[in-house]
Protein backbone atom coordinates (compact mmCIF):
# COMPACT_ATOMS: atom_id res chain seq x y z
CA UNK A 1 0.00 0.00 0.00
CA UNK A 2 1.35 3.44 -0.95
CA UNK A 3 0.82 6.10 1.68
CA UNK A 4 0.12 9.53 0.21
CA UNK A 5 1.42 12.65 1.91
CA UNK A 6 -1.42 14.60 3.50
CA UNK A 7 -1.74 18.03 1.85
CA UNK A 8 -2.63 19.57 5.23
CA UNK A 9 0.75 18.47 6.58
CA UNK A 10 3.39 21.18 6.40
CA UNK A 11 6.28 18.79 6.98
CA UNK A 12 8.59 17.71 4.18
CA UNK A 13 11.22 15.89 6.27
CA UNK A 14 11.71 13.77 9.35
CA UNK A 15 15.00 14.17 11.22
CA UNK A 16 16.12 11.41 13.57
CA UNK A 17 18.50 11.43 16.48
CA UNK A 18 20.58 8.24 16.62
CA UNK A 19 21.79 7.10 20.05
CA UNK A 20 18.81 6.09 22.18
CA UNK A 21 16.28 6.85 19.44
CA UNK A 22 17.14 4.49 16.58
CA UNK A 23 19.32 2.15 18.62
CA UNK A 24 19.48 2.12 22.40
CA UNK A 25 23.24 2.47 22.74
CA UNK A 26 22.84 4.66 25.82
CA UNK A 27 21.72 1.93 28.22
CA UNK A 28 24.61 -0.43 27.25
CA UNK A 29 27.16 2.37 27.60
CA UNK A 30 25.80 3.26 31.03
CA UNK A 31 25.75 -0.39 32.04
CA UNK A 32 29.38 -0.96 30.95
CA UNK A 33 30.49 1.92 33.16
CA UNK A 34 28.21 0.82 35.99
CA UNK A 35 29.83 -2.64 35.93
CA UNK A 36 33.31 -1.09 36.05
CA UNK A 37 32.35 1.05 39.03
CA UNK A 38 30.92 -2.00 40.80
CA UNK A 39 34.05 -4.03 40.06
CA UNK A 40 36.15 -1.54 42.03
CA UNK A 41 33.66 -0.79 44.79
CA UNK A 42 32.27 2.47 43.41
CA UNK A 43 28.78 3.48 42.38
CA UNK A 44 27.81 5.33 39.21
CA UNK A 45 24.83 7.54 40.02
CA UNK A 46 22.30 8.36 37.34
CA UNK A 47 22.45 12.03 38.36
CA UNK A 48 26.12 12.01 37.33
CA UNK A 49 25.54 10.12 34.10
CA UNK A 50 22.50 12.03 32.83
CA UNK A 51 24.63 15.13 32.22
CA UNK A 52 26.33 13.44 29.25
CA UNK A 53 23.29 11.78 27.63
CA UNK A 54 22.71 13.31 24.22
CA UNK A 55 26.03 15.11 23.92
CA UNK A 56 29.79 14.41 23.91
CA UNK A 57 31.08 12.47 26.90
CA UNK A 58 34.65 12.26 28.18
CA UNK A 59 35.64 8.96 29.72
CA UNK A 60 38.31 10.73 31.78
CA UNK A 61 35.50 12.37 33.73
CA UNK A 62 34.12 8.93 34.60
CA UNK A 63 37.52 7.64 35.65
CA UNK A 64 38.05 10.77 37.77
CA UNK A 65 34.70 10.22 39.47
CA UNK A 66 35.39 6.54 40.16
CA UNK A 67 38.93 7.19 41.42
CA UNK A 68 37.64 9.92 43.74
CA UNK A 69 35.22 7.39 45.22
CA UNK A 70 37.73 4.59 45.76
CA UNK A 71 40.72 6.76 46.70
CA UNK A 72 43.32 5.54 44.22
CA UNK A 73 44.16 5.70 40.53
CA UNK A 74 43.34 3.00 38.00
CA UNK A 75 45.17 1.87 34.88
CA UNK A 76 43.18 3.58 32.14
CA UNK A 77 45.21 1.95 29.36
CA UNK A 78 44.08 -1.48 30.54
CA UNK A 79 40.54 -0.74 31.70
CA UNK A 80 39.40 1.57 28.90
CA UNK A 81 39.62 -1.04 26.10
CA UNK A 82 38.01 -3.66 28.32
CA UNK A 83 35.11 -1.36 29.13
CA UNK A 84 34.64 -0.48 25.45
CA UNK A 85 34.67 -4.18 24.59
CA UNK A 86 31.93 -4.77 27.13
CA UNK A 87 29.99 -1.80 25.71
CA UNK A 88 30.26 -3.28 22.21
CA UNK A 89 29.03 -6.67 23.46
CA UNK A 90 25.97 -5.11 25.07
CA UNK A 91 25.15 -2.95 22.04
CA UNK A 92 25.54 -5.88 19.63
CA UNK A 93 22.47 -7.60 21.09
CA UNK A 94 20.27 -4.49 20.87
CA UNK A 95 17.60 -4.45 18.17
CA UNK A 96 16.43 -1.35 16.35
CA UNK A 97 13.99 0.56 18.54
CA UNK A 98 10.26 -0.22 18.12
CA UNK A 99 8.57 1.65 15.30
CA UNK A 100 11.77 3.04 13.74
CA UNK A 101 11.84 0.70 10.75
CA UNK A 102 8.18 1.42 9.99
CA UNK A 103 8.73 5.18 10.27
CA UNK A 104 11.63 4.98 7.82
CA UNK A 105 9.60 2.93 5.36
CA UNK A 106 6.57 5.20 5.66
CA UNK A 107 8.67 8.35 5.22
CA UNK A 108 10.03 6.90 1.99
CA UNK A 109 6.51 6.00 0.76
CA UNK A 110 5.25 9.49 1.63
CA UNK A 111 8.05 11.14 -0.32
CA UNK A 112 9.54 12.78 2.76
CA UNK A 113 13.22 13.55 3.14
CA UNK A 114 14.93 11.69 5.98
CA UNK A 115 17.77 13.25 7.93
CA UNK A 116 19.84 12.33 10.97
CA UNK A 117 21.59 14.59 13.50
CA UNK A 118 23.89 12.96 16.06
CA UNK A 119 26.50 14.16 18.53
CA UNK A 120 28.35 10.85 18.04
CA UNK A 121 31.18 10.40 15.50
CA UNK A 122 30.22 9.78 11.86
CA UNK A 123 31.82 6.34 11.69
CA UNK A 124 29.95 5.22 14.83
CA UNK A 125 26.60 6.30 13.43
CA UNK A 126 27.17 5.07 9.87
CA UNK A 127 28.55 1.73 11.06
CA UNK A 128 25.52 0.96 13.18
CA UNK A 129 23.06 2.16 10.52
CA UNK A 130 24.74 -0.12 7.98
CA UNK A 131 24.70 -3.04 10.43
CA UNK A 132 20.98 -2.50 11.05
CA UNK A 133 20.35 -2.35 7.31
CA UNK A 134 18.74 1.11 7.33
CA UNK A 135 21.47 3.50 6.17
CA UNK A 136 19.97 3.72 2.68
CA UNK A 137 16.87 5.46 4.03
CA UNK A 138 18.80 8.61 4.96
CA UNK A 139 19.16 11.54 2.59
CA UNK A 140 21.43 13.39 4.98
CA UNK A 141 23.54 12.35 7.99
CA UNK A 142 25.29 14.98 10.09
CA UNK A 143 27.35 13.98 13.11
CA UNK A 144 30.06 15.27 15.45
CA UNK A 145 32.68 15.43 12.71
CA UNK A 146 30.58 17.79 10.59
CA UNK A 147 30.07 20.67 13.01
CA UNK A 148 31.90 22.86 15.47
CA UNK A 149 29.34 22.42 18.25
CA UNK A 150 27.23 19.41 19.18
CA UNK A 151 23.93 19.29 21.06
CA UNK A 152 22.52 21.17 22.95
CA UNK A 153 23.77 23.66 20.35
CA UNK A 154 21.39 23.71 17.35
CA UNK A 155 24.22 23.50 14.78
CA UNK A 156 23.69 19.82 13.92
CA UNK A 157 20.03 20.38 13.12
CA UNK A 158 20.82 23.55 11.20
CA UNK A 159 23.34 21.60 9.13
CA UNK A 160 20.73 18.97 8.23
CA UNK A 161 18.22 21.64 7.25
CA UNK A 162 20.80 23.39 5.10
CA UNK A 163 21.70 20.17 3.28
CA UNK A 164 18.05 19.27 2.70
CA UNK A 165 17.31 22.87 1.63
CA UNK A 166 14.43 23.19 4.06
CA UNK A 167 13.17 25.79 6.52
CA UNK A 168 12.71 24.79 10.18
CA UNK A 169 8.90 24.73 9.94
CA UNK A 170 9.15 22.07 7.20
CA UNK A 171 10.80 19.37 9.33
CA UNK A 172 9.89 17.36 12.42
CA UNK A 173 12.49 15.94 14.80
CA UNK A 174 12.47 12.69 16.77
CA UNK A 175 14.65 12.83 19.89
CA UNK A 176 15.11 10.85 23.08
CA UNK A 177 17.01 13.16 25.47
CA UNK A 178 16.47 16.58 27.06
CA UNK A 179 19.72 17.87 25.51
CA UNK A 180 18.58 16.73 22.07
CA UNK A 181 15.16 18.31 22.50
CA UNK A 182 16.81 21.59 23.52
CA UNK A 183 18.96 21.52 20.38
CA UNK A 184 15.99 20.83 18.11
CA UNK A 185 13.83 23.54 19.67
CA UNK A 186 16.70 26.05 19.52
CA UNK A 187 16.87 25.34 15.77
CA UNK A 188 13.16 26.24 15.50
CA UNK A 189 12.01 22.67 14.90
CA UNK A 190 8.91 20.80 16.08
CA UNK A 191 10.32 18.08 18.33
CA UNK A 192 8.80 14.78 19.43
CA UNK A 193 10.50 13.10 22.38
CA UNK A 194 10.57 9.29 22.41
CA UNK A 195 12.47 8.33 25.57
CA UNK A 196 14.33 5.08 26.11
CA UNK A 197 14.93 3.19 29.37
CA UNK A 198 17.37 5.80 30.67
CA UNK A 199 15.92 9.03 29.34
CA UNK A 200 12.44 8.10 30.56
CA UNK A 201 13.77 9.21 33.96
CA UNK A 202 14.65 12.69 32.65
CA UNK A 203 12.55 15.85 32.11
CA UNK A 204 11.20 16.10 28.54
CA UNK A 205 8.46 18.67 29.06
CA UNK A 206 10.07 21.13 26.64
CA UNK A 207 9.33 18.78 23.71
CA UNK A 208 6.23 19.57 21.67
CA UNK A 209 5.00 16.01 22.15
CA UNK A 210 6.17 12.96 24.10
CA UNK A 211 5.51 9.38 22.94
CA UNK A 212 6.28 6.19 24.83
CA UNK A 213 7.27 4.55 21.54
CA UNK A 214 7.16 5.28 17.81
CA UNK A 215 5.14 2.08 17.57
CA UNK A 216 2.31 3.86 19.41
CA UNK A 217 1.51 6.37 16.65
CA UNK A 218 1.90 5.93 12.87
CA UNK A 219 4.02 8.56 11.14
CA UNK A 220 1.14 9.91 9.07
CA UNK A 221 -0.95 10.37 12.23
CA UNK A 222 1.97 12.07 13.98
CA UNK A 223 2.48 14.52 11.11
CA UNK A 224 -1.23 15.32 10.99
CA UNK A 225 -1.37 15.82 14.74
CA UNK A 226 1.71 18.03 14.72
CA UNK A 227 0.43 20.11 11.80
CA UNK A 228 -3.01 20.68 13.31
CA UNK A 229 -2.16 21.05 16.98
CA UNK A 230 1.46 22.10 17.18
CA UNK A 231 2.78 25.60 17.68
CA UNK A 232 4.26 26.77 14.34
CA UNK A 233 8.00 26.29 14.50
CA UNK A 234 8.59 29.85 13.27
CA UNK A 235 7.13 31.14 16.55
CA UNK A 236 9.23 28.95 18.83
CA UNK A 237 11.83 30.61 20.99
CA UNK A 238 14.90 28.99 22.40
CA UNK A 239 14.42 26.93 25.51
Amino acid sequence: MVIQSNPSTRFRAVIFDFDGLILDTETPIFRSWEELYEQYGGKLSFSTWEKVIGTVSNELDQFDDLEAQIGHQLDHDVLSPLRRQREDELIAVQAIQPGVQTYLEDARRMGLKVGLASSSPCDWVAGHLARLGVIHYFDCIRARDDVGNVKPDPELYQAVLETLKLHPHQAIVLEDSPIGVTAARAAGLYCVAVPNTLTRQMPLGHANLVLDSLADLPLQELLRKASQNGVPAARMGQI
